[in-house]
């Protein structure tokens, strides 16, 4: 980070201090003119936790059964940024018992008492926005029971909030934060008396960051599927608020809502989860499915490629390939190696998929799962497709360098099913190979048949890749192509090593095969996930060998080879929603 970039970030958190320290003089107000319907989704498991006094944020664990929520010492920024955000207030009002009512009214008022003032990281114009958003949802379940004077207390800490977010929305980073921040501030707008002018200036700002940071296919800048899901939640959510209070929307956020909705269509896995890419995960459960079905738009994208990902799908089985270059810039921030990796889930039960984003267990998590060899996909002697380079001082944030730039494909139907093509070239500059990999998944979904190819396509390349085999004394290029499991696949390398069987809890048994030209091994792998304390122990199918020509092939499939008892039942529990 350059001098000016860290002076920047300074005089942003000066100026953040400024208007809350300001906010103190703003009158508040007495009451709601209308409040939205509760939308937020929360998880019950993580409530009751939350109720034990068991605070999980980013990736830490405290317990805490009778210290209140603000006298914890907060052992990560992340872990602070998830308390003052306010979304574990969904999962208290998914319990809704007295004892969870009682947890969240001693936590909500303890955080104005502490800072209500203005103090505190909880200033930020995103987290602010956050934690307005659930005030309001949850505003009947807080304020039962409680006296004048603390409900007098809740609404003047409203509007303190409010009135910061009109002055600092714009300190937020365009995407998610600021779309977090604006749509905070037309919720209070809405709800909150005396604060109805505040809703005509958010809302075009809102409809100038949708036309800015909503592209054509309908993605974000990140490629960040998770992300994608959550702009789009905070968008239908201002719209249905809208809708309320008997105004329009703007045809800009529309706009908005309906180029997204296909592309998390094109995301979505057969089992209602995300395809977990660029740094994010599966989304909680149902939130997808009940984002979707609140936005009312059912189109889905005719060429099956959106925000650079390719879907196929048949019947109960789904595919979805990272079909296009790395984010670049700032967006990579959270960029993922993982260029022409899929991954695969029949019904249910994910079968195939790429380890995950490592970032709340720590900074070399966080760069390992970035890495090619964390994703279902190719990789060239342990190299990346992507370089990260190292952070600026100051920062803390790896850019992706020298990432594939060209990534031709095509998706086309067959007579018996649906192909994927496609190539990268992140290999060229240290070997002079290009990656191109198909896909062909049959119409019944039982089957997937995969050929990966490294070729070196014309004279400059095999210039690059006979250097690099004079560099390995003419022994040829390794290069290891590896399938990540999921932890709940049960999976065994056959006699002889020619195939590996896989049973998945639904009682399906799927079979990997091969040409015979790699060797076959079964590796440990990990599963990261946000919501848990540790990485999941898993497997993963490797692939080894050596490029010794200026064309290498290697073919494989995928196969189910049984459908027991137990398989058709799962099916039969399967919401019609959740399948294809």
């Amino acid at each position: 980070m350059s001098r000016y970039d860290r002076m920047a970030r300074r005089g942003t958190r000066l100026l953040n201090r400024f208007y809350a320290r300001r906010a103190r003089r703003q009158p508040g107000a007495t009451a709601f003119v209308s409040q939205p319907e509760p939308r937020t989704i929360g998880s019950f498991a993580r409530g009751r936790q939350l109720v034990a006094g068991n605070l999980l944020f980013a990736g830490y664990l405290v317990e805490s059964p009778t210290t209140g929520l603000w006298d914890v010492v907060a052992p990560d920024l992340a872990f602070d940024a998830e308390r003052h955000g306010f979304a574990w207030l969904d999962d208290l009002a998914a319990v809704g018992d007295f004892r969870a009512r009682e947890k969240a009214q001693l936590w909500v008022w303890g955080w104005i008492d502490t800072h209500g003032n203005g103090s505190g990281p909880g200033w930020s114009p995103d987290l602010t926005g956050r934690r307005v958003i659930r005030w309001i949802n949850h505003a009947l379940f807080l304020l039962a029971a409680r006296t004048a004077e603390q409900s007098e207390a809740f609404f003047g800490a409203l509007s303190r909030q409010t009135w910061f977010l009109s002055r600092r929305w714009q300190g937020a980073s365009p995407g998610l934060p600021r779309f977090e921040a604006l749509t905070g501030l037309i919720y209070a707008g809405l709800a909150l008396k005396g604060h109805e002018d505040q809703v005509d200036p958010a809302l075009k700002a809102l409809a100038e960051e949708c036309s800015s940071q909503i592209d054509d296919q309908g993605g974000l800048p990140t490629r960040n599927p998770e992300e994608l899901l959550e702009v789009f939640t905070l968008l239908t959510w201002a719209a249905a608020a809208l809708q309320d209070a008997g105004r329009g929307v703007p045809p800009a956020q529309l706009a908005a809502i309906e180029r997204i909705a296909p592309t998390l269509r094109t995301l979505r896995h057969a089992d209602g989860g995300l395809a977990r890419f660029h740094g994010g995960g599966r989304g909680l459960e149902g939130r997808l499915d009940h984002a979707l079905a609140a936005s009312h738009v059912t189109t889905r994208h005719a060429d099956g490629l959106a925000m650079g990902y390719a879907r196929l799908s048949g019947r109960r089985t789904s595919v979805i390939i990272d079909a296009s270059v790395p984010p670049t810039g700032r967006a990579s921030w959270n960029g993922h190696a993982s260029t022409l990796a899929f991954e695969l889930t029949s019904g249910r039960r994910p079968l195939i998929v790429n380890c995950g984003s490592g970032e709340t267990f720590g900074v070399e998590w966080r760069r390992a799962g970035r890495a090619t060899p964390s994703h279902s996909t190719l990789c060239i002697e342990g190299h990346s497709s992507a370089r990260l380079a190292p952070p600026e001082r100051g920062s803390g944030h790896e850019i992706m360098t020298e990432a594939p730039d060209n990534v031709p494909l095509d998706v086309s139907d067959l007579e018996d099913g649906y192909r994927f093509q496609g190539g990268h070239n992140g290999y060229e500059r240290h070997f002079g190979l290009t990656h191109a990999r198909t896909l062909e998944l049959a119409v019944d979904g039982r089957g997937l048949a995969g050929e990966d190819m490294l070729l070196a396509l014309d004279t400059r390349n095999k210039r690059r890749f006979d250097k690099a085999m004079d560099a390995h004394s003419l022994g040829g290029i390794g290069f290891e192509i590896r399938l990540h499991l999921h932890p709940d696949v049960d999976a065994a390398l056959d006699l002889g090593g020619a195939a590996v069987s896989m049973a998945l809890k639904s009682g399906e048994i799927w079979v990997f095969r091969h040409d015979g030209t790699c060797e076959l091994k079964l590796e440990p792998s990990v599963y990261l996930e946000k919501t848990r304390l540790k990485p999941r122990a898993a497997k993963q199918i490797v692939l080894s060998g050596r490029a010794m020509n200026y064309a290498t092939r290697i073919r494989w499939t995928l196969s189910k080879a049984q459908e027991t008892a137990v398989a058709v039942r799962d099916l039969n529990r399967d919401d019609p929603a959740l399948t294809d």
